[in-house]
C-alpha cells in the first residue's frame, strides 16, 4: 500500500543551508569538506550568486523527489534579518520552508539552568516572532542543550517541562506549535526521560519530533511510541542506527560515534520501519517525514566496500535511502527527473 497523499516528505538540512543531502547530487558542480561526520557544501554561502542556491533547491526536489527542507539551525543565518529573500529561493525551487531548528547563532538552548533559562526564552520568542511565523511554519522542531552529567533529575526534568510549557504557550499564539526533538547526548536521551517530560506537559502547548534513529538509541521503540503519543506528534524524523542498539540499556557515548558512527542508512535494522510505518499508515499521520540520514564517513557501515570513494559514498547513501523509502516501504514520492 502506498502512503497517503496527506503525508509529507523532507529533508533534514540543505548544505549551508544545512546537511550532506544535496550535496550528492551537486557533487560535480561544488567542492566538499568533511565536517561534524557529514559533507558540507562550500558554495552555498553569503555573497555566491543566488542561481547557485536556487540550483540546489530545485535538485533536492527534482531529484530526490523530496517536498520540503528543514534547516540546521546554522543553515539559515544570512537569511536571519531577511527571512523573505529565502522564502523567494523557496518559492522559486518549488520547495516548501518546513522549518529551521533552534541553535542559531547567540542563541541559548539551555531549558534547564534556572540562570540560562530567562535568555533562552527571550531567544525562541524573538526567533519564532522575527524568522518563523513570517515564513508560515506550523511547528518547531528544537534540541534542548547538554545532557547534565549523571543524567537529568526529576526536578531538573520538571524545570525543563515548565520552560518548555511557557515556551510552547508563546509560540502556539504564533502558530507555530513546538515539537522538542528527544537526541541522545541530550536531556531527554533515554526512554524514560522522554515520557516524563511528555506527562509534565501540557498537549496545548508542546507536541512531540519524532526521531525513529534516536528513540531507539535512546532505548525506545519508535512506533510504540508515535503511537502513545500520536496526537502531539508533530513531525517524524527517519533515521537509522544498527541492530546491536535496539534495546539497549545505555546509550553509546559521543566517542564511540567520533570513531564510528551510531547511525545507518535506512535499512540497517535498529529501527523497525515496517512497523513505525503501520502506525503512521494506519493511524493517518497528516504532516512532514523527514528524510534524516547523516553523510559517510570512514569507518562507517559499508563505507570501504566502495573503495572509500566519498563522492561515490554520498551518491550511493542517496540512492540507497530515495530507494528505501520507495521500493521497501512503499512510500510514494514524487517522480524522479530525469
Amino acid at each position: 500500500m502506498l502512503f497517503p497523499e496527506e503525508v509529507r516528505f523532507g529533508l533534514a538540512g540543505l548544505a549551508t543551508f544545512g546537511g550532506m543531502h544535496v550535496e550528492g547530487v551537486l557533487r560535480n558542480r561544488h567542492h566538499f569538506r568533511a565536517g561534524r561526520g557529514q559533507i558540507r557544501l562550500q558554495r552555498l554561502r553569503l555573497g555566491d550568486p543566488a542561481g547557485e542556491r536556487r540550483r540546489g533547491l530545485r535538485i533536492a526536489g527534482a531529484e530526490l523527489g523530496l517536498q520540503g527542507i528543514e534547516f540546521y539551525g546554522d543553515g539559515i543565518e544570512q537569511y536571519r534579518s531577511n527571512p523573505m529573500e529565502l522564502q523567494k529561493l523557496m518559492d522559486a525551487a518549488g520547495i516548501t520552508f518546513i522549518g529551521a531548528s533552534n541553535g542559531e547563532k547567540g542563541q541559548s538552548t539551555n531549558f534547564i539552568d534556572v540562570d540560562q533559562i530567562p535568555k533562552t526564552m527571550a531567544d525562541h520568542i524573538a526567533f519564532c516572532r522575527d524568522f518563523l511565523q513570517p515564513l508560515g511554519c506550523d511547528h518547531w522542531k528544537i534540541n534542548m542543550g547538554a545532557r547534565p552529567p549523571g543524567g537529568p533529575s526529576d526536578e531538573q526534568l520538571k524545570r525543563l517541562a515548565n520552560t518548555l510549557n511557557e515556551l510552547g504557550a508563546k509560540t502556539i499564539a504564533m502558530g507555530v506549535r513546538l515539537a522538542p526533538h528527544p537526541h541522545i547526548w541530550g536531556p531527554l536521551e533515554r526512554e524514560q526521560d522522554m515520557r516524563r517530560v511528555m506527562e509534565l506537559t501540557d498537549p496545548k502547548y508542546v507536541w512531540l519530533t519524532a526521531d525513529t534513529g534516536h528513540l531507539v538509541l535512546g532505548g525506545g521503540d519508535p512506533a510504540q511510541i508515535i503511537s502513545d503519543y500520536f496526537p502531539r506528534v508533530a513531525e517524524i524524523h527517519l533515521k537509522d542506527t544498527y541492530a546491536r542498539y535496539r534495546g539497549n540499556k545505555q546509550t553509546p557515548t559521543q566517542e564511540e560515534h567520533a570513531k564510528a558512527s551510531v547511525y545507518h542508512n535506512l535499512g540497517g535494522g535498529g529501527v523497525d520501519f515496517v512497523a513505525v510505518f503501520d502506525v503512521l499508515r494506519k493511524k493517518h499521520f497528516k504532516g512532514w517525514a523527514i528524510f534524516d540520514v547523516d553523510g559517510p564517513r570512514k569507518g562507517d557501515d559499508g563505507y570501504d566496500a566502495i573503495g572509500g570513494n566519498r563522492e561515490l559514498a554520498v551518491d550511493d547513501y542517496l540512492s540507497h535511502n530515495i530507494n528505501y523509502l520507495r521500493n521497501v516501504l512503499g512510500v510514494k514520492l514524487p517522480p524522479h527527473s530525469t
